[in-house]
């Protein structure tokens, strides 16, 4: 159809008054429509909790009475958790008996536990045997002296990891802090916190070599969430009024991660070590909370778990860092 001059331009002006209403009103739309109140606080109630998700902390620990035998019957309201001795609320309690494990199995080759070597092979082969269930628990081998070797990778095979410790030889120095230090670093930070994540730590507690201290290998071990469980091959402490320094090593490093240190008089009491081992993991308590303190400086913050049980010790991790803000 024909249009002359007068309705072209009309038609024109207005079509370009209808563009700029129609960007005006969209304009409008964005910046005043009002946010749907319930819609504005759920978007915020989302945000909050992925926050409060994040900084959830979980503890693992174990209960015993004062011949050492474990406590497994103890519900949530018999437990308090003190943060920095501070009263914080539990939110999550449970019974763990089939939690995922992931062991590091660290075996000193040093020159120092020669007499006692073949004794611990064995004692390790029987522990992973019994230990390790196909498809949900794996494990690895480290030996340490002058080196540190990954022998064996994690595996949940435990006939492979028999052969590598089968395979292995005494000889050199000790670098027991190193060897801890490295396999949580390397193997174990990564690995998820949904399973129990330990070291088999065997060894008579001397070090020589290593250039780590106890200091940097335990914050390394808390930032990894590991427990240390160690099986003393030194004799010694029994004979003597004052524990060697060896064995209070040891011991330090097992009670401030949660773990056990095990000191078998005989070479052939080492197999009951090992036993006792599996049967701790297997008969542990879950708690979680979320920190009153909403400081994210990457402190450390000590935990202690208390019962209104009389006679119980509970034994758990002495503490963790806090996440820090990456601004």
């Amino acid at each position: 159809m024909k249009m002359d001059g007068h309705a072209g331009r009309f038609l024109f002006f207005m079509g370009v008054l209808l563009l700029g209403a129609s960007v005006a009103a969209d304009r409008i739309c964005a910046q005043s429509l009002p946010v749907n109140p319930t819609l504005k606080k759920k978007i915020r109630d989302d945000v909050d909790n992925l926050v409060v998700n994040v900084e959830l902390v979980n503890v693992l620990f174990t209960v015993t009475d004062r011949k050492g035998r474990l406590i497994t019957d103890l519900q949530r309201p018999n437990f308090k958790l003190y943060e920095d001795n501070k009263l914080q609320e539990i939110t999550n309690f449970s019974r763990e008996t089939d939690l995922p494990l992931t062991i590091a199995v660290l075996i000193d080759t040093s020159t120092s536990i020669t007499d006692r070597f073949k004794f611990e092979q064995e004692a390790a082969i029987e522990f992973l045997y019994q230990t390790l269930r196909p498809r949900k628990d794996k494990a690895l081998l480290i030996t340490f002296d002058s080196a540190i070797e990954l022998v064996q990778d994690f595996t949940d095979d435990p006939q492979l990891l028999a052969r590598s410790i089968r395979r292995i030889r005494p000889g050199g120095g000790t670098k027991l802090l190193d060897s801890i230090f490295l396999t949580c670093q390397e193997k174990l930070k990564a690995e998820p916190g949904s399973t129990r994540k330990i070291i088999i730590l065997i060894s008579d507690g001397d070090d020589n070599l290593s250039i780590q201290n106890v200091g940097s290998t335990l914050e390394m071990v808390h930032r990894s969430d590991v427990s240390i469980y160690a099986v003393s091959t030194n004799s010694s402490g029994f004979f003597s009024i004052k524990a060697p320094k060896s064995d209070k090593l040891l011991r330090r490093l097992a009670r401030e991660t949660g773990g056990r240190a095990f000191f078998p008089f005989k070479s052939e009491e080492l197999s009951e070590s090992f036993a006792n081992i599996g049967t701790e993991l297997r008969s542990q308590y879950s708690l979680a909370y979320r920190s009153s303190n909403t400081a994210r400086d990457g402190s450390f913050r000590s935990i202690k778990i208390k019962t209104n049980r009389k006679r119980l010790k509970v034994k758990s991790r002495k503490g963790y860092y806090a996440s820090r803000n990456s601004g």
